[in-house]
């Protein structure tokens, strides 16, 4: 919501969920050709983040739920991309805890890569 709020007030339009793009993004910027995608660091595996730590109980489940997830991020960029739009991910642990950006940096970050028309990028908090 930091980011939906944040961006429209900065005068940024945008759809929710386009069924009719692979992934269903996040957020669709048509005039931009762009989307985002926000991945939540756990169900999205996100290496290197302090909020992603694979469970020790049922581990083979959970190593094959997150792999999945994976596979279906990247087939959905891959799939957006050749169909002409600009893709951004923005990782959960840019908004919440230690690895979190300050909110004005986050927004200025994603307002640039929307203006300057940048090729795909990702903002993320972690580390590694």
């Amino acid at each position: 919501m930091v980011l939906r709020r944040g961006l429209h007030g900065r005068g940024f339009r945008y759809a929710l969920h386009r069924r009719d793009l692979p992934g269903k993004p996040d957020l669709v910027f048509p005039r931009y050709g762009a989307v985002i995608f926000v991945n939540g660091c756990f169900w999205h595996g996100h290496v290197g983040c302090p909020h992603f730590t694979l469970p020790k109980v049922n581990r083979e489940f959970w190593i094959g739920k997150i792999g999945r997830t994976r596979e279906r991020d990247a087939e959905a960029v891959a799939a957006v991309t050749r169909m002409g739009w600009r893709v951004l991910t923005v990782w959960e642990c840019t908004m919440r805890g230690k690895t979190a950006l300050v909110p004005a940096l986050l927004l200025d970050l994603v307002a640039a890569w929307l203006r300057d028309g940048g090729g795909n990028s990702v903002i993320s908090g972690a580390v590694a």
